[in-house]
């Protein structure tokens, strides 16, 4: 039975057992009908900052927390930042290179074939195209995907306004930010795979500017299946103060959120079958605790250093789940991490798990998250 069939399967048996109307045990996790997924990814906030009493953006720790799923125990899988964007997209472990950020748009150089947990040897930044990532199984699948850049191609001399990043060998420019351009190949994990990349024309049509999204929201028809979205430096967190002088760091995720969230909420398509997910790369510090991790995460056979440089992660930092498969108010303390909902996403799919997210301690997010009965159908 295909995943997402056998995880309606088991929602709908659940949906019954708590109505008296029918038991049966769980064979899978209970993962509702969800048909539109939304990522919008943050910068270098340890949990304990962003979801303290005191936050600086109380829009996400109290307004949104109070509306959805609050993954307290959710931990990033690596440092620095790029690691754990490719981590989210394709299963694969940091290497000695995309652990440093990938100075250089290098090839990666494989050692040895894939080994038994999808893990290519090697080091570098650019994945040959034998190592698929998430947009690849979407669309084999019949699904759609489309990723919004903040700035991408705000400055054309530096990046193209689709699908940006320096031509494969060469030192990158988009490592620091620039008035009116704030954008960062870094934390745009797409063009890190030949599959995506020499395809110039796909690429264009899926990887694009922050502009697009509102057009696109207008209907359920022009939404992707699958939604990343990547703020600019300054409103992701990663820059305080921002480049043009601005306040940067949780208050201006702050600000980010409060424009960006209602218009996904609003639109038909998270209104119908949507969840969105809230999260950042890695915590904010390093050191023993910024380093925590969970769920038997594993370093990549051969690599120096271990995924979070002084440990084997990148820290405690929180994610918020917003659906109507949700209860408003939950509070989750299971442990996650971002292979986690590389598998969530892939189960709600029916897609195959890729990489260290098909590892045995790595969960999809349960009937913890999804805690909601599912709304009855409409009467026709």
């Amino acid at each position: 039975m295909p995943l997402n069939l056998q995880a309606r399967c088991v929602w709908g048996l659940l949906v019954l057992a708590g109505s008296g109307l029918a038991t049966a045990p769980a064979a899978a996790p209970p993962l509702p009908p969800i048909r539109h997924v939304f990522i919008v990814m943050l910068e270098n906030q340890s949990y304990e900052t962003t979801f303290a009493a005191n936050s600086a953006t109380p829009y996400l720790a109290r307004t949104l927390a109070a509306q959805g799923a609050l993954l307290t125990h959710y931990f990033g899988v690596g440092h620095y930042s790029l690691d754990n964007y490719l981590a989210l997209l394709s299963g694969q472990a940091p290497n000695d290179e995309t652990q440093q950020d990938c100075l250089v748009f290098s090839e990666f150089r494989a050692t040895a074939g894939p080994d038994a947990n999808g893990q290519l040897p090697g080091s570098g930044c650019v994945y040959p195209p034998s190592v698929r990532a998430l947009p690849d199984q979407l669309e084999a699948a019949g699904l759609t995907w489309k990723a919004y850049m903040e700035d991408m191609g705000n400055n054309p001399a530096r990046e193209a306004p689709t699908c940006g990043h320096v031509p494969v060998g060469a030192a990158e420019t988009t490592d620091a930010a620039q008035i009116g351009d704030q954008y960062a190949t870094k934390h745009n994990p797409f063009v890190y795979f030949h599959s995506i990349i020499d395809d110039q024309g796909r690429c264009d049509a899926h990887v694009v500017n922050l502009t697009q999204l509102p057009q696109d929201l207008g209907s359920a028809a022009t939404t992707a299946n699958y939604v990343f979205i990547t703020p600019n430096l300054c409103h992701d967190g990663h820059d305080d103060p921002c480049v043009d002088g601005r306040h940067g760091g949780l208050r201006a995720v702050n600000e980010f959120l409060r424009e960006w969230v209602p218009r996904i909420q609003k639109s038909a398509a998270f209104r119908a079958d949507g969840m969105l997910l809230i999260t950042f790369d890695e915590a904010g510090t390093l050191g023993q605790v910024g380093s925590m991790a969970c769920c038997g995460a594993q370093p990549l056979p051969g690599a120096r250093f271990p995924p979070g440089l002084n440990g084997p992660g990148g820290g405690r930092i929180g994610a918020l789940v917003l659906s109507r498969f949700v209860k408003a108010g939950t509070v989750s303390s299971v442990p996650y991490n971002h292979y986690s909902t590389l598998r969530t996403v892939e189960a709600i799919f029916g897609l195959e798990p890729l990489g260290y997210a098909a590892a045995p301690d790595t969960r999809a997010f349960g009937s913890d998250v999804f805690s909601a009965a599912v709304p009855r159908p409409p009467v026709r």
